[in-house]
Formats: C-alpha cells, structure tokens, sequence
C-alpha cells in the first residue's frame, strides 16, 4: 500500500557502543559527546584532574556547545573543586561567563561512594568510568534506552549536592 507506514524505511540513528581502555580514549570519547550534544550535558567525576578538562580545546567546545542552543546546560558534579579551582582557570573563566547556564556542585555524603565518572550528554549518548581506579569505560552513542540507569544514577548524585563553585566573586 502506498501510504503505509510499514514500508517507510528505519532512519533512526542505530545504538552504537564501544569499550574504551586508556584515559587518552577518553579525552577523545569526551570530545566526541561534546561536539553531539545540543541540550545537556551531565558530568560526575572526582574531581575532573584526568580527562582532558584543563585543555584550553575542551574549554572552547564547552562554550561552542552553550552557543549552540538557548537552553543549553552543563551540570558537573565533583566530590573535590579544589583540583578545579587550582588548575582549570579556564573552565573556572568559563563558569564566569556562563554561570546562567553552567552549574557546578560538591557531592553531598551521601553520594561519597560514588567512584564510577559519567558524561551524559542528551540523556541518549553517554561515557561511563567502570571505576576511578581504572581506564576502562564504555561510550555510547544514540542509546537513550541504554543512557537510562546512567541518567538515573546521575541524578541520585546530583540531588546531594551543595554548591561547589560559583561563577561570582563575592567579597567585602
């Protein structure tokens, strides 16, 4: 039948995922997520000291990224800022810049246990650390179905934090 629907081919991106081993996948992987996401985009890390998040390259697609759209957001989540606020000036210079849509948060207790690093970006493409400890990770891209429990986890920690650093300088 002409106007069936049944015959209309399957144009929706296809899940892809692949496992990663070293920390330099990684950066690149982040890179990847970055340059995907339009709306989101979702960190949880110790402390963002491996990844690529001082590079001044990271610092420019985070802002082409919150160019992008209107409403788009970045949400970290670290469980120490100090390595952030010591040796990322540029994503601290950003922060600044962007703190309308940029939020960055300290875990609260309860999420202290947390040692598995998550970028989400879109709820549907996502880089998952199995462990702090080690290089091994997954990334995913166009899997909403798969990113589900990530962006679950991702809330459940983020609903712990407390403010960790704030893009005004406020003194006497």
């Amino acid at each position: 039948m002409a106007g069936s629907t049944s015959d209309a081919p399957d144009d929706a991106p296809r899940p892809t995922e692949r496992a990663l081993s070293s920390i330099a996948e990684q950066i690149e992987a982040i890179d990847e997520l970055i340059d995907r996401a339009r709306s989101t985009l979702r960190v949880f890390d110790v402390d963002l000291s491996e990844g690529g998040w001082h590079a001044a390259d990271r610092v420019e697609r985070l802002t082409a990224f919150l160019r992008r759209g209107r409403g788009a957001r970045i949400e970290l989540i670290v469980h120490d800022t100090r390595w952030l606020e010591q040796s990322c000036p540029r994503l601290v210079a950003m922060l600044r810049s962007y703190g309308h849509a940029m939020t960055v948060y300290r875990t609260g207790h309860e999420a202290r246990n947390a040692t598995d690093p998550l970028v989400i970006a879109d709820d549907r493409h996502y880089l998952h650390r199995f462990h702090v400890d080690g290089p091994r990770a997954t990334l995913a891209f166009d899997a909403p179905l798969a990113a589900r429990p990530l962006v679950a986890r991702f809330a459940d920690i983020w609903a712990t934090g407390v403010p960790g650093l704030s893009g005004t300088v406020l003194g006497l």
